[in-house]
């Protein structure tokens, strides 16, 4: 059975990750990938791979919104091209859809990476934690919403940074939910930067925009 979900991933130059992300949640109704101008062939690759390409401004906040303007199911799930929700998302994500109560609430899913080493596992609790005590899942975690919520709320702005913790600010921590599914994203900013200074960063990234800063300055920052 298909599910009711319109899957929503942004993309730019993310050819080696692509086909896997759209065939990974195939069990929805439609996959569109919102690409800003790839240069390596993700659209092809996306398209082969069953999904639907639509063309946008870069910035994951514009693609998002431009992938959401297309979709054609009263479920949005907007993911990274790096994330896979684990097994039984499907039928998760169905449970979650199909409760009349839910009709405005949002899901997340639980951050797992793809890294054995004990940083990713301290990365993970602190992901946890933040979801469930602060309401603050980010865009690795995936968003479940329906069209009714998402435009109550007046879907994603237009933000180059941020642009998740905005909508979930914006729907608020008493309606949203965190799913025990996992979303296994890639580490490899991790590895590369290290698991005490890429979280380091992040959090100082996330003080600054609470602080008011400009958003250009948080994007060179978060790099």
């Amino acid at each position: 059975m298909t599910l009711p979900v319109s899957v929503v991933i942004p993309t730019f130059d993310a050819a080696p990750l692509i086909a896997n992300a759209v065939r990974a949640h195939a069990a929805a109704a439609e996959v569109i990938v919102a690409d800003a101008g790839s240069a390596d062939g993700t659209p092809a690759r996306a398209e082969e791979a069953g999904a639907r390409v639509v063309a946008a401004p870069r910035g994951r906040g514009p693609q998002l919104a431009a992938g959401a303007a297309t979709a054609g199911c009263e479920w949005l799930l907007f993911l990274h091209a790096d994330t896979r929700l684990g097994d039984g998302w499907a039928e998760a994500a169905g449970r979650f859809a199909a409760a009349p109560e839910n009709a405005m609430r949002a899901a997340a899913f639980t951050l797992r990476l793809d890294d054995p080493a004990p940083g990713a596992r301290r990365v993970e609790r602190l992901a946890r934690w933040r979801g469930r005590v602060l309401g603050l899942p980010y865009g690795d975690q995936g968003l479940l919403m329906s069209r009714a919520l998402y435009d109550s709320v007046g879907g994603f702005r237009p933000l180059p940074l941020f642009e998740d913790v905005d909508m979930v600010r914006r729907i608020g921590r008493p309606r949203l939910d965190i799913l025990e599914i996992p979303a296994v994203t890639s580490a490899v900013r991790y590895r590369r930067e290290g698991y005490w200074l890429r979280p380091a960063r992040n959090l100082c990234c996330l003080a600054l925009y609470f602080a008011g800063a400009p958003a250009r300055l948080l994007a060179r920052l978060y790099g």
